[in-house]
């Protein structure tokens, strides 16, 4: 009789394709670009609004004032018109509030009217504010349990949207989300108040270089998405994926990635039939999805947008997960986007591409032909170095996390340490303006491959750092810290909040400077290379993994904030109670709020995982493991019953003192005293229990082994 686990495998690899997913469309045919058809557009607004109400809401909207009640309900009519015609019954006020997902509360559009019928209404009142309970969601002590009222607010910088469902669906309006008293309760607020911010202080600095007709300056995001896909057979057999999101058992298979075979390698067909399927959703939502392909691991993929305004991408990447998970069950698949969901495997990421535009469409962060002779892109480049330098714990905290103490500072991902990685051509712009010396750029060169049927390729200015948490990468920077389950709200927020922070520093050093020179290179140079002095403690280009630079760093005084409980305080510190309050994007109370809210997840998530450690431990490896012993002792085989019976009684001990340690909580300290707890005690039980059931796990018959393995979870597609 086969064991269990290979009956499993032959069922898990038998997939074909019911031809019903996708079909096959002429795209050259009319009507065939589904993009932005599920999306409440500008476009689709003016459509559907007369001229004259339609010439009102802009202004209104672009001098920031509140919808009086007419405009209000013009929209939310043309709104539910267009929604029921795509087949939506119910309306939600989409939100993030502080669990990093999305919340919704759904309601009819229909109401009975009094003659055993029902009417269809939608008001201005009712897209413009929502009322769900505030006391139910994480708010760091802002609102008390019995404080129910909490609001959301219509977002109109970002579209409405369609859901689609078998059964029908659902009109979705972004929305912020704020208490009774004002304050934000989600990630949404800060970070549209952060881009008014920012673009506040470009402006006054591009006035100063000479540019009187940008408007308004906008901060862009192209996040990556890296994640996994298992057979949804094995997931549901794994307590561990379902409680915490990885695998907290599993011993290393015989292959892994040491071939380097999966990178860009042929995507299996169920997994391309997933992520055709995936972006012909997003397309239909108006997220700009550009690239698919394999990833480092095996199992592992990664899906990357186009370029958006960062409010819209940040809710475009929201989308961007659920989506994943949902159409992955389609294919009988489940998406993984934990960073670590299998130990000693690549984790994944979700590099975050950033930049200036302004409402003219110049990236502030494109350099000139030749970059030093562009005065205004080493203006903001500088800038970025500086508020990354000042700031480099706060940015650090932003990416802070359990998931992430398993990726951070592993050779798979950034180091703990903040550095800005600039490439050859603008470290050899920026070692000039430090020497006050001026050079020309190198001539464009071209890379020669050897062939004269191969046609020979530009040579950028820098080769890529991946190493590098914050490397600049022709036009952008990309942030490589994040992980791959995190909303990039936060992170976004803290960027263009300390990059404004760094850009009225500079502003008002140039404004100094140009009243005693006469041209704006004169007055500027002095001001970079000053700049440059104070912060080019943070610009490395090395290897970020190495232990030289650890020691280089510290030499530096760079701060190396290795664990959660290390970094969430930044969030909290002067420098950046005072930034924030500054620049209006959070109070005191609402920092405080949010940090106390990040070290509960922290030590949630942490209990959670010892608990469901111990369980399974307990429950599921000791018994198969005793079972193994038996049959060992059956069969008289003593030298094979004294390895498994040490085994045993080693498991035995280590769940105990696993259980206890999640017993146990320091009596006093608050909460970062308990968060260091559980890293410092709960983590290493946890480990220490793991060690010794993978080793149980190379030794027991694999027909009494409770859970599926690495090789049958990662290769089985």
């Amino acid at each position: 009789m086969a064991s269990r686990n290979r009956e499993q495998n032959v069922i898990a690899a038998r997939w074909t394709a019911d031809g019903t997913e996708l079909g096959r469309t002429d795209l050259t045919a009319p009507g065939a670009d589904i993009f932005g058809e599920n999306v409440f557009s500008p476009v689709v607004l003016k459509q559907r609004l007369p001229k004259t109400i339609h010439r009102k809401l802009l202004r209104t909207l672009e001098n920031g004032e509140a919808l009086d009640p007419t405009l209000a309900d013009a929209v939310a009519t043309a709104m539910k018109d267009w929604a029921m015609e795509h087949g939506a019954t119910h309306y939600t006020h989409w939100f993030q509030p502080l669990t990093g997902s999305t919340a919704e509360k759904h309601d009819s559009f229909y109401g009975p009217v009094g003659d055993g019928t029902a009417l269809a209404e939608f008001s201005g009142k009712e897209l413009i504010q929502g009322e769900p309970d505030a006391s139910s969601f994480p708010t760091g002590g802002i609102r008390a349990t019995f404080e129910a009222r909490g609001y959301t607010a219509w977002d109109p910088t970002s579209p409405a949207f369609i859901l689609e469902n078998p059964n029908g669906s659902l009109l979705c309006i972004p929305t912020a989300f704020a208490s009774w008293t004002g304050e934000a309760l989600d990630t949404k607020i800060p970070l549209l108040r952060s881009m008014d911010s920012l673009s506040r202080s470009a402006l006054k600095a591009l006035k100063l270089l000479g540019d009187s007709e940008t408007e308004r300056v906008f901060t862009t995001v192209g996040p990556e998405q890296e994640y996994f896909l298992i057979d949804e057979q094995y997931y549901f057999e794994r307590p561990d994926l379902i409680n915490t999101g990885r695998t907290l058992f599993g011993a290393k298979p015989p292959k892994g990635h040491e071939l380097d075979d999966h990178y860009f390698g042929s995507i299996p067909e169920r997994v391309l039939a997933c992520m055709m399927d995936t972006e012909l959703e997003l397309a239909r939502l108006g997220v700009p999805i550009k690239t698919r392909h394999n990833e480092v691991a095996p199992a592992q993929y990664e899906v990357a947008p186009i370029f958006e305004s960062s409010n819209v991408g940040a809710d475009h990447q929201q989308l961007t997960m659920q989506i994943l998970q949902n159409v992955a069950r389609r294919y009988g698949l489940v998406c993984l986007i934990h960073e670590k969901p299998f130990a000693g495997v690549n984790g994944s990421g979700k590099h975050n591409n950033w930049s200036m535009s302004t409402d003219g469409g110049e990236n502030l962060l494109n350099p000139g032909a030749t970059p030093h002779e562009n005065l205004q892109f080493l203006f903001f480049c500088s800038a970025v170095i500086q508020a990354v330098n000042k700031h480099q714990g706060l940015i650090r905290a932003t990416v802070a996390s359990v998931g992430q103490d398993h990726r951070l500072g592993a050779n798979e991902a950034p180091p703990a340490i903040m550095s800005v990685f600039l490439g050859g051509e603008l470290d050899r712009v920026f070692d000039a303006i430090e020497k006050g010396k001026t050079t020309r750029s190198k001539p464009g060169s071209f890379l020669g491959l050897g062939s004269d049927v191969l046609p020979p390729l530009a040579l950028d200015g820098g080769d890529r750092n991946r190493t590098s948490p914050f490397a600049f990468t022709g036009n952008k920077f990309e942030f490589r810290a994040p992980g791959s389950s995190q909303s990039i709200s936060f992170v976004n927020t803290v960027l263009n909040t300390v990059v404004a922070e760094a850009i009225d520093d500079l502003s008002a050093k140039l404004s100094k400077a140009l009243k005693t020179r006469k041209s704006i290179e004169a007055a500027l140079m002095p001001v970079l290379k000053a700049n440059l002095k104070e912060n080019k403690r943070v610009l490395f280009s090395g290897d970020g993994y190495s232990e030289e630079w650890h020691a280089e760093a510290a030499k530096r005084g760079l701060k190396n904030l290795r664990t959660t409980p290390d970094a969430l305080p930044e969030m909290v510190a002067p420098a950046t109670i005072k930034a924030f309050t500054k620049y209006k994007v959070l109070n005191k109370r609402e920092l405080e709020a949010r940090y106390e809210v990040a070290v509960e997840q922290y030590v949630t998530g942490l209990n959670i995982e010892g608990e469901t450690a111990a369980s399974m431990a307990r429950t599921m490896i000791l018994p198969a493991a005793t079972r193994h012993l038996a049959e060992l002792r059956a069969a008289e085989v003593p030298a094979l019953v004294d390895e498994t019976a040490a085994l045993v009684d080693e498991l035995f001990a280590a769940i105990g003192t696993l259980e206890k340690a999640n017993a146990g909580e320091p009596s006093r300290g608050g909460v970062l005293n308990h968060a260091k707890y559980m890293r410092d005690q709960v983590i290493p039980a946890m480990e220490a229990t793991r060690e010794v059931a993978d080793r149980l796990e190379g030794i027991v018959a694999d027909d009494l082994w409770p859970l599926p393995k690495y090789q049958e979870m990662l290769f089985i597609k």
